[in-house]
């Protein structure tokens, strides 16, 4: 009897030990890219120009760095060593002002920030005019319940991450509805359905990437609408996790120059790459308050140097990072 309980423990766990290994090979890939080093940071928590209160999404063109400063209700902009240039923005819900400010993208050198409190996209010129206001709050077509993310196509549409709608619409450039991706209000972790959209990204092609939060996960669909992949832990279904391409929270999302999508790993702090299909390349950060730290990595912009920048929630700054050789 004690023969036959040591070989069934034996057993168990040559089992167990090959499933670990099965899912190591299986869903926790290796880097393949070569990585980034840590330059630089700048802020400190404060409402001083160059100071944070909760620093959310960020932007960038050429030469300069849009940091939305989300409990001081402005945008700021610095240069790509962190020097401050201007700011824009103010409590409120008239126009040019905000309540909360989200993520950020730049298209066509006019600035789409998603204004979570108060329903809507607000864009401005790059020198911090108001320009115009898309969306109300609601449910029904090109309407949004706390709006965290925008992305805008070559032709001018803009996608939206709709976070308590549970869903991302797709408008026209005058905020006509198109069409939108997840069931209104509701939450769901199969393929096309949402729970809690941060950000959204558009390729030159048309192809949609967006941060699927609290599900732990990135979703694909092709310009058609059509859906194409998911990535995020074992088969991409709300199973979180730290290991390389498992999430823990996706909270912003956007390509670089060759087409390859960098994440906002926001409990994990950390930023992680992939390849257009969802191949893991490479990971930087770890949580701290050192340099090359974070406390939350909430946003992600790439510069058109290739440098990376990272909105470091908790620790009010900005972090700078270059690619490896």
């Amino acid at each position: 009897m004690l023969k036959l309980l040591k070989k069934i423990i034996i057993g168990l766990v040559i089992f167990v030990i090959g499933l670990v290994f099965i899912v190591w090979l299986v869903w926790i890939p290796g880097a393949t890219g070569p990585g980034y080093s840590y330059v630089l940071s700048w802020g400190s928590k404060g409402s001083a120009a160059g100071q944070f209160n909760d620093p959310i999404g960020i932007a960038t063109t050429a030469s300069e760095v849009f940091v939305s400063d989300a409990r001081n209700a402005r945008v700021q902009v610095f240069d790509y060593d962190g020097r401050f240039i201007r700011q824009f923005g103010k409590k409120g819900d008239g126009p040019g002002e905000l309540g909360r400010p989200m993520n950020l993208t730049i298209a066509k050198n006019e600035l789409y920030v998603a204004d979570y409190f108060n329903d809507r996209i607000q864009v401005f010129s790059l020198d911090g005019t108001p320009l115009r206001s898309i969306g109300k709050h609601g449910s029904g077509p090109g309407e949004f319940n706390a709006p965290g993310g925008v992305a805008v196509g070559v032709n001018g549409d803009l996608y939206v991450a709709d976070f308590y709608g549970q869903r991302v619409e797709q408008l026209s450039s005058d905020g006509q509805f198109i069409r939108q991706w997840g069931n209104t209000g509701k939450v769901g972790i199969l393929a096309g359905e949402f729970n809690y959209p941060t950000d959204v990204a558009v390729a030159d092609d048309g192809t949609v990437y967006v941060a699927d939060g609290y599900n732990d996960r990135v979703q694909v669909f092709d310009a058609q609408g059509q859906f194409v992949r998911k990535w995020g832990g074992p088969f991409g279904m709300d199973i979180f996790g730290p290991f390389n391409g498992w999430f823990a929270t996706v909270t912003s999302i956007t390509l670089d120059a060759q087409g390859n999508i960098l994440v906002a790993d926001f409990y994990n702090n950390r930023v992680q790459k992939f390849t257009p299909q969802g191949k893991f390349l490479s990971s930087f950060g770890k949580k701290g308050t050192g340099e090359g730290q974070f406390r939350k990595a909430i946003a992600v912009a790439v510069g058109a140097d290739g440098s990376v920048f990272v909105t470091d929630f908790l620790n009010n700054r900005v972090q700078k990072w270059k690619p490896k050789p």
